[in-house]
């Protein structure tokens, strides 16, 4: 269990030097385990072998690029993921969310914002892990709706043909908020409420974006969507059947 920044070890991928330097020394000296690289080849195999929690990852890498190396993450790791932007990227934020990356800052950015941020997502992240042991018995080990099953312990969904999938932090959060409320229209504060706990805009579109998702993962139609519905203007429900 994660107890201190000591505990925590984090990989800043980042081809500039300067910027890597300062962000290396910044986490170091808030006490964290820091590894750094100015690429992203062989990034899952390392995460993987390194028992890496979170990674700082620059879009703009040369060869493969960030957006690339989170898609990749994502099939195979639930490891946080902040990506570093360009200031005018707000595309590549959009898409960067779509992929599985978890948050994101813009250069030039504040290194302490930027530690601030990765503190909050580890934090979430490690208190998703205790609130769902401890709601075990109120989920009776897991979730179960349409043939779905959620375990609340693993963060993982597994469908009704028995393929299973480990959830961003993100993702499960937001899933876990709607089958707890099955029929009941969440509106987007509740939801944001749900996932984050860092400031947002009324434009925030990170919802929207982790709902396509799920959706995605759940094989619903967006177009004709059976699971989880939009209630135009208000939100979105579950409208699926729960404990089958």
């Amino acid at each position: 269990m994660m107890t201190t920044p000591a505990d925590i070890h984090i990989l800043i991928v980042e081809d500039d030097l300067a910027s890597r330097s300062l962000l290396v020394s910044y986490f170091e000296n808030a006490g964290y385990r820091v590894s750094e690289s100015d690429n992203a080849d062989h990034l899952g195999d390392r995460i993987e072998q390194d028992s890496v929690d979170l990674v700082l990852l620059d879009i703009s890498l040369p060869g493969k690029d960030g957006l690339t190396v989170t898609r990749e993450l994502r099939a195979s790791s639930s490891v946080g993921i902040i990506l570093v932007t360009s200031k005018g990227d707000e595309i590549d934020r959009i898409v960067g969310l779509e992929l599985g990356a978890d948050d994101y800052v813009t250069k030039p950015f504040n290194p302490r914002e930027l530690l601030v941020r990765a503190k909050n997502l580890l934090w979430r992240m490690h208190d998703s892990d205790k609130q769902t042991r401890s709601q075990d018995s109120r989920a009776n080990g897991g979730y179960s709706f349409e043939g779905w099953q959620l375990d609340p312990h693993k963060r993982q969904l597994t469908s009704p043909e028995g393929v299973q999938e480990r959830l961003p932090e993100g993702e499960f959060k937001l899933l876990q908020a709607l089958v707890n409320h099955p029929g009941q229209v969440l509106s987007r504060d509740q939801l944001m409420d749900a996932i984050h706990d860092r400031e947002w805009t009324p434009n925030d579109r990170s919802v929207d974006v982790l709902i396509g998702r799920l959706r995605r993962k759940l094989g619903d139609n967006p177009s004709n969507p059976q699971l989880i519905l939009t209630a135009h203007g208000a939100g979105y429900m579950f409208a699926g059947n729960t404990g089958t």
